[in-house]
């Protein structure tokens, strides 16, 4: 997938598109044949741009249609330090390296907006996300915690650079 850029915007479509994303791949994910709606999908994204000035929402294009992204935020109480909150490439692009091409441009962009590290968390039982995250970089650090409203094992994975 050569074609595929990746570069930050503050675009409302683009915020509709990465949730519109988020719904679908989390659906696709669970086995759920039930995506959310916009309505419910959407301020999750919306929160994290909106939540501080050094936030980013980073979009994976093929050609001009929003294929993957990332909401990135400053890590509350390290500020050198940026959080992934969100990534989700759409599930038609699966296995196309939309989510390595994107995790790959991840710390350009962040060592642009002045960070020096990030980290992410991660469900244990989503090996797609693991390989992905472990096979560019990332390491896991911590314990693996349940989620407060899951119950699921989350792992934090960090990267340095």
């Amino acid at each position: 997938m050569s074609d595929v850029r990746v570069r930050p915007t503050t675009l409302e479509r683009h915020i509709d598109e990465a949730a519109r994303i988020w719904a679908e791949a989390t659906a696709a994910r669970d086995g759920d044949t039930e995506v959310a709606p916009l309505r419910l999908a959407r301020p999750l994204i919306q929160a994290v741009v909106d939540g501080t000035p050094r936030s980013l929402l980073l979009v994976a294009l093929d050609a001009d249609r929003v294929v993957g992204f990332a909401a990135v935020e400053p890590v509350p109480a390290d500020g050198s330090a940026a959080e992934i909150r969100y990534l989700g490439v759409e599930p038609d692009s699966w296995g196309r390296g939309v989510g390595r091409h994107l995790m790959r441009a991840v710390p350009a962009h962040l060592t642009g907006a002045g960070f020096v590290r990030a980290e992410l968390s991660v469900y244990v039982d989503n090996p797609q996300a693991v390989r992905l995250y472990e096979s560019t970089g990332w390491l896991p650090y911590g314990e693996a915690t349940p989620h407060p409203r899951s119950g699921r094992l989350e792992q934090r994975y960090r990267l340095d650079w």
